[in-house]
Formats: structure tokens, sequence, C-alpha cells
């Protein structure tokens, strides 16, 4: 396999050994003092402190939120002045492109080059938010010679935005952005494993000019500061992206405050790949699909369903172009899979992997690389001839793992496809048009890409269906998460109404 030599661990220059919450303008430990270690999974050596949030710490925040709010210096403000301070943070994000993307690739394994631009993509998170909340409209119908019925859309109040370690940074700008421009103000519980990223956030919302107290931050475990987060009655909304479990478990917990919920969950996403597809666009997108983010995205395509007649030929060349793949140093920009994000998640991945070997034949990957004795390391591990029932084929791994199955017809292509209880992301290839949008409106997801990997526009939703998540948001469903629309009805004249009691008892003939 071709791959980098052993090199030494790169460390980002001023990196610091201690974070902070960062709760009503300014940088708090936990009021207790609880801390947790942070590791970098090169070396899987703690590098700094964290301070561990516990119930008191995200009371806090959410007073901060609460009173920040209320005090309508960032609800009230005109659209047109909340956009001058988001396209101010997105300068100050595009500013921080290089020192970002080292800081993300040290903390969360990812290779610097699929790390850089993760600014860029946050930075245009604000941009979009801040022109739409500017050229946003809604609705009014004139009731003939009645009424004018207008919507009036208000900020909903404090939002708990809980984010997930997979690139941490670009996915809190997709909740700050517009939870932010409706006018709420917001507690961030960045994911425990990658909090690196996000305490970068206070300096920019700070130098951009956003008011005091309307960004929050708090640290901690989810069973902690992030259960503290969803239970207050103080949070009016949660939006979570994660594992599905801990969406269930968040579900429930939002229930007795009747909480506004947006959830994106795991996936399983299958990439289907006809006889009568280019092989060469397709083998291109499929293997940077599932092994790109170290395989550590929720729309990875990590079962590839191929067509019988093409799949013997399909999984000599995945599995040659697979064993290829660059594993190293996540510094080094000729790395195309560095190390997964956590020890913990490893020996969960790793765990499948050996599940796997049992249940379907191995043709590339399965190990870690010789030359990378420490660190979170696997070679990109591809499986053949997975049957339905195996659990590498049900089941989210979230690493740089895929399953190929074949098929017989378009029926077994979209059976299988939706065998499983995940529902984000497809992806279908074929020359035949009909038949592509045909099986993509058959695939049980929130999102289908045709002879594409996921290049997504803002505007359009994002979020899946059965177990991968509950709710959409992008473009103006983003808004609509964020606000509440009021209906206001303005009479334009008489109006008929029956005079209840206007007449006295004595007059009403029984």
């Amino acid at each position: 396999m071709t791959a980098l030599e052993s090199s030494t661990r790169h460390v980002p220059e001023d990196l610091p050994t201690h974070l902070q919450h960062f709760i009503d303008g300014e940088l708090r430990d936990s009021l207790d003092g609880s801390t947790f270690d942070v590791l970098d999974p090169v070396s899987n050596e703690d590098y700094a402190t964290a301070a561990a949030g516990q119930a008191a710490d995200v009371d806090a925040a959410v007073q901060a939120a609460q009173r920040a709010f209320d005090s309508g210096a960032w609800a009230e403000k005109p659209a047109r002045a909340r956009a001058r301070v988001l396209n101010k943070i997105a300068d100050l994000v595009e500013q921080a492109d290089q020192r970002l993307a080292e800081l993300e690739s040290f903390d969360t394994g990812l290779p610097i080059t699929q790390a850089l631009g993760q600014a860029q993509r946050a930075a245009e998170n604000f941009r979009f938010f801040a022109d739409l909340i500017v050229a946003q409209t809604d609705d009014a119908y004139k009731v003939p010679g009645k009424q004018i019925n207008y919507v009036n859309r208000k900020p909903v109040g404090v939002a708990g935005l809980i984010t997930p370690w997979n690139t941490p940074f670009m996915l809190e700008s997709w909740k700050l952005a517009p939870s932010i421009a409706s006018g709420c103000s917001v507690v961030l519980k960045p994911a425990e494993f990658t909090p690196l990223s996000a305490s970068l956030w206070a300096q920019i919302f700070t130098e951009a000019g956003l008011p005091r107290g309307v960004f929050n931050l708090v640290n901690g475990i989810g069973e902690e500061a992030g259960d503290a987060l969803v239970k207050h009655p103080g949070t009016r909304l949660i939006s979570f992206t994660g594992e599905t479990t801990t969406g269930q478990l968040i579900f429930r917990n939002s229930a007795t405050h009747l909480k506004g919920m947006s959830m994106e969950l795991g996936g399983k996403s299958p990439a289907v790949v006809f006889a009568d597809a280019d092989i060469e666009a397709a083998l291109d997108s499929t293997l940077f699909g599932v092994f790109s983010l170290n395989g550590e995205r929720c729309t990875a395509g990590s079962r590839i369903l191929v067509e019988r007649s093409i799949y013997d030929d399909f999984v000599d060349r995945f599995a040659a172009r697979a064993t290829n793949i660059v594993v190293g140093d996540p510094h080094d920009p000729k790395t195309e899979v560095g190390a997964l994000v956590h020890p913990e998640h490893y020996e969960r991945v790793m765990g499948y992997v050996e599940v796997g070997k049992s249940e379907a034949r191995l043709v590339a990957g399965g190990a870690r690389p010789a030359h990378l004795p420490v660190g979170n390391y696997l070679a990109p591990t591809v499986f053949a001839d997975v049957p339905s029932t195996a659990r590498i084929f049900q089941e989210e791994i979230f690493g740089p793992v895929v399953a190929i199955t074949p098929f017989e017809d378009e029926a077994d292509a979209v059976a299988l496809a939706n065998d499983v209880k995940y529902g984000l992301a497809g992806y279908v290839w074929t020359s035949d048009l009909q038949r592509g949008h045909r099986v993509a409106h058959s695939i049980e997801a929130g999102m289908v890409w045709l002879n594409s990997h996921n290049v997504r526009d803002l505007r359009s939703p994002f979020g899946g269906v059965k177990a991968s998540g509950l709710g959409h948001e992008g473009g103006y469903r983003s808004i609509d998460f964020y606000t509440e629309q009021q209906a206001v009805h303005i009479t334009l004249g008489d109006v008929h109404t029956a005079r209840f009691g206007a007449r006295a008892a004595s007059e009403i003939d029984y």
C-alpha cells in the first residue's frame, strides 16, 4: 500500500492548554472546578484540559442568554443591522482559515487538505443567512372587502445547540448562523472529543459586535452538560446533530417542556451503481464519499449496491483504489485518510471490522497500517459480498469501512437500499435519467444525489427520515425553526358579528 512514512507529530503553535466556557461575554471555568482531558488522535496524548460544564454552568449560560434576549439588543435589531454583524462574522471566520484548519486537523485527525476550506464554508453560512433575513418575505392574504392577514415572525428565544465532533467548526456554523440571524440567543455545547476549534467563536463574535450574552458556550460531557441543556426549562429549542440513540434520549427529555426539536442523526446511506453508469465517475465518487473525512461523515455512502453484471469488475477496481489511498499524519498534505477522532471511537470501528470478517469477504484493509504503530489509524477497509442481514450492512460504523453488495435489477436495488432503519442520504449512478429519477424517488432518504456525491446548496433542505432525524434545516426551513410565526388579522371595515346578549331578557320570546 502506498502510504506516508512515519513522521513527527505536528503540534500547532500557541496551542491552548486549558479551554474555558464563554458565558455572558466572559471566559469562565466551571463553578465546581470540574475539568476533563482533551487528547489528539495522532498520539492519543492529552494536550489540554477543558472546563466540564455541569447543570449550574448551563443554568448560568441559559440565564445570560435569556437576559440578552429580553433586552432586545439583538432580537429587536432590524434585519439589515443583524446582517451587517453576520457579514462581519463571516469576514473574521475567513481570515482564520489557516489557523482553523491547523487546529481542526490536530484535534480531529482530519487530513489538513480536507480541513482547509472549512472556514470558507462556515463563513458562507453566515453570509447566506445575512442575505436571507434581509430578503425574507412572508405571506399576506386579503380577505375580499373584510381583512388583511399577514405573518409576523419573532425569534423563539434561547436555543440550545448540541454539535458533533466531525468537522465541528463548520457544523457549528450550520446552527449558529441561522439561530443568531433569526434573533435568538444561543447556548452551544460542542462535542467533548473536539472542543478546540469551538473556542475560536467567542473572540470572533465579540470582535464582530454581537451583543453580550447572545452567544454562550459550555464545554462538557454529553451526559452532563448536554443533558442539562436539553432539560433546562429556559431553552425553547434544541438543535442536535449526532448519534440516533442519543437523539432518541434527547427527544424524550425535551417532551417535558414541549421544546422545538431539530435532529440530524445517524446514517447508513446507499450508493446504487447500475451497469450503464459512468463507472470511472462512480468509482471516484463512491471512494470519496466513504473515505473522505476519514469516513466520519453522516452522509457517507457506506453501502455500495452494484448491478450484478458489473459487480466483480467494480469490486476489483474499488479495492485496488482503496488499497492505494494514502494513510498518515493528518498534517501532511499528501494524506488522504488520517487518524480517527478518539481511541474510544477507534475501538468501536475496529470492533465492526472484526465482525465484518466473519460476515463477508474482506478485499482491502482491515487493520492498522504497519507504518503507523501509534494513533487511531485504520487502512481503508472494503468488504464485498455483504448480505443485507450483516451488521456491517445494517449498522452505522462511522469510519473508513464500506460494504459492497450485488443486486439483480431495479426492484432489488431499491429494496436493498431501503432495508435499513436509517434514511439520511442516497446516491444513484445511471445514464438512464428516467430510471435515475424513479429510483431516487423510491429511496427512503431525506436527500438523494443523482450521478454526484453530496454537493449541497444552502437553500435546500438538509435532514433525514426514519431513524436519521426529525425535521429539516437549510434555507427558509432554518428560519422557520428558529422563529415563531404569528398570524395578525386587520379589519378593513365594519365587521358583521352576531350580537350575543344585546337584548334584555324581557324582550326574548321563549
